[in-house]
């Protein structure tokens, strides 16, 4: 079993669930094959389409979050391919970046758990999370090109989430970052000791919890577009997009809860 999927009520008469995903090749330090893409690509697809997935955690078994992608599967690829093997290998690598692409794109909060390794695809998955926890044993390595090859799928996400500067000097370098350094350029969120991270994670769970799960998926999306226009250029979609809301049930019931004095229905009751 190349991923473990697990679900959990939302705590404390929150509504949905928590759907925990945990990358499970623990002798390979959790090391992406074609067949770990597809289930995490599977699972996160039946997520959306639920419909009542408050928040995604993914972490890794075994000490580890992901060394990157599972060379020996890149070489059968290679080798088992009819005459075009670059061919091959392409279609093999696009699979990891349309996995960031989704993970990166989907309106349900996404929660990454880092530990140990964290190299490659497993630095992709990190950089599209919204909220990244890191044990302070994390490593984070791109060592592509010390291999002769490209950090290529991760390229762009890398970008976004670290700037241009920062992705140019770790992908020239074979960049290394222990868990202060990520923190230091906000590549993670917080750094715990190990047995503090269940509890560092509940916490942001909760936090989640308390936003309406429309409403997060909808700021997601007008975030995602802030970085390709102008402020100017988004006010009529961001008053568009407002609008809906506040006329729609989680607005009325969110102002509702507001001028009562308790909780929205959708999050943690006291």
């Amino acid at each position: 079993m190349n991923l473990i999927v697990q679900n959990t009520p939302a705590p404390h008469g929150a509504t949905g669930r928590i759907l925990h995903l945990t990358l499970n090749r623990p002798e390979l330090r959790n090391a992406m094959s074609l067949a770990m893409v597809a289930e995490l690509h599977g699972a996160l697809q039946e997520a959306e389409q639920a419909g009542d997935v408050r928040a995604i955690v993914l972490r890794g078994a075994g000490g580890h979050f992901c060394a990157g992608a599972d060379l020996k599967d890149m070489a059968s690829a290679r080798a088992t391919a009819a005459g075009d093997p670059e061919r091959a290998i392409a279609e093999h690598n696009a699979r990891f970046g349309e996995l960031c692409a989704a993970f990166g794109r989907t309106g349900i909060a996404v929660v990454v758990v880092v530990e140990g390794a964290v190299m490659g695809g497993g630095f992709g998955l990190a950089c599209v999370a919204d909220v990244v926890i890191a044990a302070d044993s994390a490593r984070f390595r791109l060592p592509e090109t010390s291999l002769g090859v490209l950090p290529a799928q991760i390229a762009p996400f890398l970008v976004q989430r670290l700037g241009f500067s920062e992705a140019r000097r770790l992908a020239v370098t074979g960049g290394t970052l222990d868990a202060a350094g990520a923190l230091a350029l906000r590549l993670v969120h917080a750094v715990h000791a190990p047995e503090a991270i269940d509890t560092a994670v509940q916490e942001v769970l909760a936090q989640v919890l308390r936003c309406a799960p429309q409403a997060v998926a909808a700021t997601k999306a007008l975030v995602a577009r802030a970085r390709w226009q102008t402020a100017e250029q988004l006010v009529p979609e961001a008053a568009a997009a407002f609008a809906r809301a506040a006329t729609g049930p989680e607005g009325a019931e969110g102002i509702a809860a507001f001028l009562q004095g308790r909780a929205p229905s959708w999050a943690p009751h006291p």
